[in-house]
This record gives C-alpha cells, structure tokens and sequence, in this order.
C-alpha cells in the first residue's frame, strides 16, 4: 500500500549512558541498513585509537561525540523492513542536550525510550517521558537495554518494565510494548533471543512494525500559516503549509489575527496545471479574488471554524534558558510562521518531573517545567494543542537563542480576550466609489509616504505640502508621527514589533482616508523597509514613498527635539539611527536631500509632483 512506502519518523530517547545509539547501531546492521565495509571500517578505526569497539559510532559521527563518548547532536538515518521505510532519530539524552532531544521529538510519530536495565528508570528517563507527553506523543515503546549485564534475569525486566509503566500511566502514556532487548550482543533487536526464552513478545523491529503511521489530519479544521507573499506579473501568491484540512478554489478564507477575507481564485502549480484543491502536509501557494493586506504569521481558516485569537493564555512550557525565567520578563514567541513579543504575566506553578507534583516558585530554572499566563501585546491565531497539536505549540526566544518550548493549554482559553472576530464582522461597501469621490474633488486621492531619520525635516515638509494643497482646493491631511503617538498608538513603545504595529495602524488610516477621496500625506521614520511596503500592498496603486535624506551628522546638528542629545545620553533606547537601524528605500518614487534643499524647495518638489500624478486629466 502507499501507505506503507512512507517512512515512519521514530524517536530514540532515554537517560545518558542508557544505550540510545549503541541501541541504534545495532538496529542498522540487523536490518542490513549499513553500506559494506562500515562496520569493518568503524573497528579499524576503533583499533587505530586503540579503543573498543562501539556499536554507538554509527551515529555518533561527530569527532567530539567519539571523544567525550555522548550524543550532542540529533542525527537522523534510515532503514527499512519488510513492512516500510523508516527515518529514526537518534536524540542526545544527556540534560545539557535537551534541547536537541526536543527538536528531535518534535518531528517524530513514535518513540522509543530506552532503559538501562541495571539502573532502571532515571530523572532523565522521566524527564523525556514527561516532553513526549507534552510534545503529544502516544506511540511510544519501552526497551528495557543492557540484559546482558543482568544476566538477562526476568525478575529484573519485570521491576523495571512496573516502574516506567506506572510513570509513564500517570502521564497517560500507555506504552504499546516492553522489549527486553541488549543493544551490544543483539538480543531481541530483530530476532527472538535464546538467552530470554521467558519473554514471547514482538522484537523491537516487529514492535515499530506495528505502529501506525499518521495520516495528514485532512478532517481537523483548515489551518494554513502564511509563510510569505510572493508578487508574480500581476498576481500576489499567498504561500504556506497546509497544516490542518483541506481547501480548494472558490473557499472563502478568512486570515486570523486581521479577520480580512477573499475567496480562493485559484491554487498555483508547476508545472502549469488544472489544481483545484489541496489537503494538509501540502505546501501550496494560492490566489485571492480581492488584493486583502495578508502577512507572513497569519493563518488562514474558513468562517465558521476559525482559530482563538488572543493576547493572554495558559501554557506549559519547558524551559531551557540559560538564564531562568522570570514573571515579567519579555520573550519571542514563535508559533507557526508567526513571532510575537510576550510578557510572562504569572508563573502559576512547577512541575516535578519525577514525582509529578506542584509547586510554587519565583522562577523556572534550567530544564525545569511549568505551568504559566503569557500576555502578548499583539493578538495570536492559535488552538489549544488538546485540538490541534500542530497549531497549539511554540517556542520561546530569549535573545538569540531558543530558551523553551511548550504547548497551549485549553484551560481558560475561550475566555481570553480576543482580537475581533470576522464571524462578527460585515464589511460593508460604500455606495459612493472612491472614484466617485475623485471626482467631486477633482483629483485623485493617495498616500504620500514620507520616510527618514528624526530630523531630516518631515514634519515639516509635510505641513507645507499640506498648507500649499489645500490652498490649491485639494483635500489633504497630514498623519504626523507625534500626533499619532499621542492619540492612536499611545499604548506602543519603539521596540520593533510596537514600530510595526504603529506602522501597521497608520497605513490602515492612510488607506481609509485614500478612499474617502483625500490625499494622506505621512511623515515617519518608518525605519523598516519591510513595514513601508506592507503598508504598501494595501493599495499598491496609490502609494507613493518619499524618501527624505539627510545625513545622520546633519540630523544630529539640526535634533530639533532634542532627541539626538538624549539618545546619546542614554535617555531614549532602540532611537533609530544611534541605537536602532534604518534602512533606506530601494525604489522610492521620489527622494527629497534636504542637505542641500531648503524646506520651501523641498516643498514644492513634492507639490509638483503630486500635482503631477493626482490631477485628473481632462
């Protein structure tokens, strides 16, 4: 069946030292996966060094691996049986290394978790049994390794088998098989052994045998992250990994956390051929019957079974930070395609992986896990992972670096405080066209984007080009920074995600304003190429960027706020220019130095410019 040709993704984990990749190795050469003359080549090396040698050098293929005697790294291979193929995950146990085990675990089906039959079940043995419960693993079985330094005693195999059978049952895990098996002689890898006769259950190999692949889940709810938007002639290609369920031409989308909504008009292939719908595990790249503002993190959905779209939730996270996590400290949470400032509003209680009970603490150390409230200042499209486990976990950056994991807890969830949802939302289409509107006020209407450092004379310029439009009897209206910041956007700082949504907020109100007929003349820095030409693509026919330039020493000299002198002074953090980029325009339609230009000369180069592209042609 077709089924059976797709490979099944299988964890290794277990406490350091328990045999993972000897375990590993060994399952490679009994089911012939290894080319000729590996093993032979392995020995020699092994001899050369003058060391034993160790089935665990098949995967551990790193010098420093070979030389400090641990798996660091996850390392992925394949096998095969009569049954399938198989891609196996060789996951580092050692605790430093957790978080490799998690990438690992993350993309697996099943599990194996190895146990030292001598020294039974370990904190890390608990520990990974704990992430696949969190990670929503179920099909997972236990080996019971090293029976040959036990001397393959049944008594010992029962002790150990009670032991993580109970750990593993007050997680809701119930393992679908208990080998005994001993990595280094071969025992009950892929053929019964002489040296248990007692134990008449399936080999490892015939136990992953029976495991059941996953089937893309086509029935859950359509959930489509966007990865990107992509411009091709005159299309704009909405990109992503279908998740969750199916779509096909002629769905009416709904993309969450925005609630904008278009209809499917058509799914892209290459080769060019007739593709009508799509289903999860599919990456595809779709048009839209309307050109909606849609950005990479939104998700797309249909109407009626739309996400959670919240700025507070419950989550369990697994932390492994280097520094511990703190109530109140701000982290990057990273969901699906999307990344989102969060704040740790309470750290509700810890986790004892190995006694499973509760308690209060002012932080999570290292590799501990707990149960917190996440506040983001932005609204997320998410699900509770008990209803989608592919939508319902992240991953937490502190800095630079991926500091935890977790998943979304359903408690709570439907009484957090949501973004508006499009299911409450009609958009209603004005009878009076944006058209209609130009010509009453006999010109066209438009953006005027007006972008660069604190200083280079925006706000200025943009009062004259204001002052000389109306005086010609054109509707015009400035947006300017500071009064925006006063009033719409009072609640964002200038972190960069506040920027973007400052950004994201003015290009809104520009855009209504542009179809209310009038023109929207802009000025702010707007450092970020990116932000401008998402403001752009809300209406790619009627924005015109115009890059002010001036050099950051002419800024600074002119620092008409005095923002420059307490940037310097530490006073202001993330000030664009000292501490925070700016990236210039690439394609402005126009740029305006006002090194060397005067405030009226500037002026009246944009006036005569708009004049230009907004008078109606008789």
């Amino acid at each position: 069946m077709e089924a059976n040709r797709s490979p099944l993704k299988i964890v290794i984990v277990g406490h350091v030292d328990h045999g993972k990749s000897t375990l590993v190795g060994r399952i490679l050469h009994e089911t012939k996966a290894l080319p000729d003359g590996k093993v032979d080549y392995l020995k020699a090396v092994c001899e050369r060094r003058g060391m034993p040698f160790e089935w665990a050098f098949v995967m551990d293929a790193l010098q420093a691996e070979r030389d400090q005697g641990i798996t660091i790294d996850t390392a992925q291979i394949r096998f095969k049986t009569d049954l399938r193929p198989y891609v196996i995950i060789d996951a580092p146990g050692h605790k430093e290394f957790l978080k490799n085990m998690v990438s690992g675990a993350a993309a697996a089906e099943a599990a194996v978790l190895v146990v030292d039959a001598q020294e039974g079940v370990r904190e890390q043995s608990r520990r990974h049994g704990y992430l696949l419960h969190l990670l929503g693993l179920t099909q997972v079985m236990v080996a019971i390794n090293k029976m040959d330094l036990v001397g393959y005693d049944q008594d010992r195999y029962q002790q150990v088998a009670a032991e993580i059978t109970d750990y593993l049952g007050s997680l809701g895990i119930t393992p679908a098989f208990i080998v005994p098996v001993s990595g280094r002689q071969g025992d009950c890898i892929a053929a019964a052994s002489a040296a248990m006769p007692w134990y008449q259950g399936p080999t490892l190999v015939e136990g992953l045998d029976r495991f059941t692949a996953s089937q893309p889940p086509v029935g859950q709810p359509l959930r489509l992250p966007v990865q990107d938007v992509y411009k091709f002639d005159a299309r704009r290609i909405v990109a992503g990994r279908i998740e969750t369920g199916r779509l096909q031409v002629g769905d009416s989308l709904v993309f969450s956390p925005s609630g904008k909504s278009a209809r499917v008009s058509g799914i892209e292939s290459w080769p060019s051929r007739d593709v009508q719908s799509a289903e999860a595990g599919q990456s595809v790249g779709i048009t839209l019957d309307e050109h909606i503002f849609v950005e990479r993190g939104d998700v797309a959905h249909l109407a009626s079974q739309p996400p959670h779209v919240v700025n507070r939730f419950r989550a369990h996270v697994f932390w492994l930070g280097r520094q511990p996590l703190l109530a109140g400290n701000q982290y990057k949470l990273k969901i699906n395609t999307g990344s989102h400032q969060v704040r740790v509003e309470t750290i509700e209680r810890i986790v004892d992986v190995e006694t499973l009970s509760n308690h209060q603490a002012a932080q999570v150390e290292r590799n501990g896990v707990a149960e917190v409230i996440l506040r983001s200042r932005t609204p997320i499209p998410l699900d509770a992972f008990a209803d989608n486990q592919l939508t319902g976990r992240f991953v937490l950056v502190d800095g630079f670096d991926t500091a935890g994991g977790g998943v979304i807890s359903r408690d709570g969830l439907a009484a957090a405080r949501s973004a508006p949802r499009s299911t409450n939302i009609t958009e209603v289409s004005h009878t009076a066209s944006m058209q209609t509107r130009w010509q009453m006020n006999g010109h066209k209407g438009g953006v005027i984007w007006l972008t660069g450092l604190s200083g280079a004379g925006k706000s200025t310029i943009a009062m004259e080009l204001e002052r000389r439009l109306v005086r010609k009897g054109w509707q015009a209206f400035v947006l300017d920074g500071d009064n925006v910041r006063a009033g719409l956007c009072s609640d964002l700082g200038f972190a960069p995600d506040d920027r973007r949504e400052n950004i994201r907020r003015v290009g809104e109100v520009a855009h209504l304003l542009t179809q209310a007929g009038l023109i929207a003349i802009t000025a702010f820095i707007s450092p970020y190429r990116e932000d401008r030409e998402n403001v752009r693509a809300m209406g790619p026919d009627v924005f015109h960027e115009v890059f002010v330039q001036a050099p950051l020493s002419t800024c600074e000299q002119r620092d008409p706020k005095g923002l420059y002198r307490k940037a310097r002074a530490g006073e202001i953090p993330d000030f664009t220019g000292i501490h925070a980029p700016y990236e210039d325009p690439r394609a402005p339609e126009l740029i305006i130095d006002t090194d060397t230009m005067s405030v009226d000369e500037a002026a009246e180069a944009i006036f005569g410019y708009v004049v230009e592209c907004f008078q109606i042609k008789a």
